[in-house]
């Protein structure tokens, strides 16, 4: 038989039914130290079924009770920090499967155990990171896939919340990273496509290449000589400091380019319109790590229709990619280089130069400059490279290396502005 009554020893008291004595259906209970408030379901003296449990600074529970402790399913809210868990409960732990609403915005779904994010989950951080995978101790541990708030994406291998292990790293602009982690970095043997189309498969330590490129080497003799109209081969190391092959590379997009020598002219020999044809030039002289300027001149790969003597249009040209000469250019000629650019070429040559050489063929006989060669295994090869005739637009203007020859060099430009 259910009766109503009040008990109240202390600060302590109990109103609701009882049976046998014992609370026992619907009661509201304050606690002795009055910082904890139940009201809800009681059986034979205990909480039981479904009741919510208020405590002093704001926090409650709301949910299943078994035999006195919270137990099934419920609503915690945590009032000193803002958090809210909604799920399965066992003990007073969370325990089971549910979804918890951090107080800084973060937000976790999946399995608990006694208290910690253990299992399967998916857990977005307060800086917009998209986690979906395994984890331990209230970590991320084991396989799991993570969205970055940029967009990057990684899925693979993770302990105590650190990639770690083998996994997959695809960059929002397209590169992707396969391979070993260790610590949140590249660690161990792994390979890198990246989106310019450079490609590293090796051995990676704390995020770098360990044998990455550190140079550019143009291989052959110290000298190679170039005639005006006839191909000639370039082949491209990419080395480390050591002098090594950087095999593990490809993909590097290299180009080269030639220029003719640009040089001052003292003022003994300056003329009005050589000073105006420099100043209109749509190009200006760009340095060389050699000492001196040049000013591009194109290359091509098909050979024109045109008959050469080799002995005047021999052009000797730097291993390093830049010529070197003794002695004065022979009348008509033009100095090449052959260099490389990982990001592709310095743009279209000056169109102020006029053509003191002549070529058969016409502007639409014009070929593009060599087409940019990929590096395979470290190496690269540019073949049937040619110096293109110069366009109508050119005017070749003769300069010596030796300045000091007052003499030679005044009757150079002498001769060249009565040739203009």
């Amino acid at each position: 038989m259910a009766a109503s009554s009040t008990q109240q020893r202390n600060s302590r008291y109990y109103i609701g039914e009882v049976k046998h004595q014992l609370r026992d259906g619907f009661g509201l209970y304050v606690y002795p130290n009055s910082f904890f408030r139940y009201e809800g379901e009681w059986k034979a003296g205990a909480k039981h079924g479904h009741g919510k449990l208020i405590m002093k600074d704001g926090s409650y529970y709301e949910g299943e009770f078994s035999s006195g402790e919270i137990d099934g399913n419920g609503l915690r809210y945590w009032a000193s920090s803002g958090n809210t868990y909604s799920g399965q409960f066992r003990c007073g732990e969370l325990h089971g499967f549910g979804v918890m609403q951090y107080g800084d915005g973060s937000r976790y779904e999946g399995e608990f155990s006694y208290g910690l994010r253990e299992g399967h989950g998916f857990l977005l951080d307060k800086e917009g990171h998209a986690y979906q995978g395994s984890f331990h101790n209230n970590k991320k541990h084991g396989e799991g896939q993570m969205t970055f708030r940029n967009g990057d994406q990684y899925e693979g291998g993770w302990i105590l919340d650190q990639r770690q292990g083998h996994g997959m790293l695809r960059f929002i602009d397209g590169s992707i990273y396969e391979g070993q982690w260790r610590n949140g970095l590249f660690n161990g043997q792994g390979s890198m496509i990246h989106c310019s189309g450079v490609i590293y498969e090796g051995m990676w330590t704390n995020g770098q290449p360990a044998a990455g490129a550190s140079k550019i080497v143009i291989e052959g003799g110290d000298v190679l000589e170039v005639f005006r109209g006839s191909p000639f081969t370039v082949e491209v190391q990419l080395q480390n400091d050591e002098g090594e092959i950087t095999a593990d590379e490809s993909g590097r997009v290299l180009k080269v380019s030639a220029g003719v020598r640009y040089t001052e002219l003292p003022p003994s020999c300056s003329s009005t319109a050589f000073l105006k044809l420099i100043e209109d030039m749509e190009e200006k002289p760009f340095p060389t790590p050699f000492g001196f300027e040049c000013i591009s001149y194109p290359l091509m790969e098909k050979m024109l229709e045109r008959d050469h003597s080799r002995g005047s249009d021999s052009l000797a040209v730097s291993k390093s990619g830049f010529v070197l000469t003794d002695s004065p250019v022979p009348e008509g000629d033009v100095e090449s280089g052959s260099g490389s650019d990982t990001m592709g070429g310095r743009g279209a040559p000056p169109s102020n130069l006029d053509g003191n050489l002549e070529f058969s063929g016409s502007e639409d006989d014009w070929q593009p400059p060599p087409a940019n060669q990929r590096v395979e295994a470290g190496c690269a090869k540019f073949q049937n490279v040619m110096l293109a005739p110069p366009p109508t637009n050119y005017q070749v203007f003769l300069v010596m290396d030796e300045l000091e020859k007052q003499k030679a060099a005044g009757s150079q430009l002498a001769k060249l502005l009565q040739r203009n």
